[in-house]
């Protein structure tokens, strides 16, 4: 069997208890329904209408419970996921959301020979829900950009298309570790979307574009499976719960004091200003001692100019 994606492991951790919930009254319903019908064996005698509606009704709630475990699996399983915080810290951050790639999501609509490509579509979570298509009448997928959109508040946008992931062999998490392949197993595992800065600004860009966020912005994301050769639409996951960006702090709110600084930054700083104040110091003593010396060699050379005349006078006067 292929291995599950992070988004599925990531499920059945978070939603045990509710599907236990849901498998313990599935099994008191099962076991309600027996006994009802080893009592009506028991009295050979020809069950009551009352006693067949309540045997009907088990049978209809049965069949309800077992509706809604699939049902929840399949909108859990079929729904974008943040990245595991082991593979992105600090996510969301004010304008990128990690997302993990749709591991083993669209296996059963791959049909061999045929190419496929995974589209990534964003809408803001203020956006309605009569917009949040991403196909046209023909079920061809939208191309609608950021800039038409608003930034996703009229409606979705594509921000990223990229090959469908690998689901028989994806890289292995050990890897990340390794701080040669950690690059890789990332960029095949994760998708951060507003990663590019630059698309919506330059004119000669022609690849879908995935601008910054806007912060403190709450979005919702979807991938979409799309048949490059009929140019359609084969499959989709439901749109994500809302991701919130982060919130910028205003710079009057940042707190410098130093009690709130650890003691070793507090000793690191104290050592710098020294080391400062002694550079500055010797500095200053350096500078300081070039004027003086500068300055020795012109008087030493007067002295002596003065003595050399001297001596030159003194002949000149015994002779006379």
């Amino acid at each position: 069997m292929a291995p599950s994606s992070l988004a599925l492991n990531t499920f059945r951790g978070g939603a045990s208890t509710s599907l236990g919930s849901l498998f313990q009254h599935l099994t008191t319903l099962l076991q309600s329904q027996k006994a009802l019908q080893t009592t009506c064996n028991k009295s050979q005698k020809t069950p009551s209408q009352g006693v067949q509606e309540s045997s009907g009704m088990l049978s209809h709630w049965v069949v309800l419970v077992l509706c809604c475990l699939g049902q929840l699996c399949a909108d859990q399983s079929m729904k974008p996921q943040l990245a595991a915080p082991e593979l992105a810290t600090n996510n969301p951050t004010l304008t990128t959301v990690a997302l993990e790639k749709p591991f083993c999501m669209f296996d059963s609509s791959l049909h061999p020979n045929k190419s496929y490509a995974i589209y990534l579509y964003v809408m803001k979570s203020s956006a309605s829900t009569i917009s949040s298509v991403v196909t046209d009448s023909s079920s061809k997928p939208l191309d609608s950009t950021f800039q038409q959109t608003h930034g996703g508040h009229l409606g979705p946008y594509k921000a990223a298309s990229f090959d469908v992931p690998n689901c028989v062999s994806p890289p292995r998490l050990a890897d990340a570790g390794d701080i040669n392949k950690v690059s890789d197993v990332l960029k095949q595992y994760l998708f951060r979307v507003g990663d590019d800065g630059t698309c919506l600004y330059d004119p000669n860009f022609l690849d879908v574009c995935n601008p910054p966020l806007a912060p403190d912005t709450t979005y919702r994301f979807k991938y979409v499976l799309v048949d490059n050769t009929e140019g359609i639409v084969k499959d989709q996951t439901l749109w994500s719960d809302p991701i919130k960006t982060r919130k910028a702090k205003l710079p009057m709110k940042i707190d410098i004091w130093p009690g709130r600084r650890s003691g070793s930054m507090i000793v690191i700083t104290s050592i710098l200003s020294v080391s400062v104040f002694l550079l500055l110091a010797g500095l200053l003593a350096s500078v300081f001692s070039a004027l003086v010396e500068s300055e020795d060699p012109s008087a030493e050379t007067k002295g002596m100019s003065e003595t050399t005349q001297q001596s030159e006078l003194r002949p000149q006067l015994s002779s006379e």
